[in-house]
């Protein structure tokens, strides 16, 4: 399993180029997977199902299994967030996982920058900043700018730059264990 970081400010388009991204390395016969870090809190339950009240009743993870899909849902009841690495090693097997968010995160990453939003970018903050991705040129950085435009290239970077997971420098913050 290789990992490869797609980041940048909200707003700059990160899921709008995975959407796009996804496909075209799906088509080139890789199986796909991917870890979202939010700010925000996320609850893929709904108040009032069975699965939601017997999480909120004290269960520390939660299995929910239908006819396509299932999902594991892990409390942190006010524990550390876990680290990314936790995270991968819970991930089932898969050609590449890219990573959305974890900006500072040592592993490869592409960010996803747009003039129009008026922020700087990450680069060259951020470590790992492999790429720029721009809807315009940048004469300014140190990095390749990729067109957004252009997904085939974006893809072939990815897949030129993504690193095997434990060889991934993949500290982000000072995360621990759950």
């Amino acid at each position: 399993m290789r990992v490869f970081g797609i980041a940048g400010h909200s707003g700059m388009g990160k899921t709008t180029l995975l959407e796009k991204l996804v496909p075209e390395l799906t088509a080139r016969g890789l199986v796909v997977s991917l870890i979202k870090h939010s700010h925000k809190n996320v609850d893929i339950d709904r108040p009032g199902k069975d699965s939601y009240r017997l999480r909120e009743s004290g269960c520390k993870e939660v299995l929910l299994m239908g006819n396509d899909r299932w999902a594991l849902m892990h409390e942190l009841r006010g524990s550390p967030e876990p680290s990314l690495e936790y995270l991968l090693d819970r991930m089932q097997h898969c050609d590449l996982v890219l990573i959305e968010g974890f900006k500072q995160g040592g592993f490869p990453k592409l960010e996803v920058w747009r003039d129009g939003i008026g922020k700087g970018t990450l680069w060259p903050d951020s470590p790992g900043i492999a790429a720029i991705a721009s809807d315009q040129e940048l004469s300014d950085v140190d990095v390749p700018v990729l067109s957004l435009a252009n997904v085939p290239a974006v893809a072939t970077f990815v897949l030129q730059h993504a690193q095997p997971f434990k060889a991934a420098n993949l500290v982000s913050r000072a995360m621990t264990t759950p």
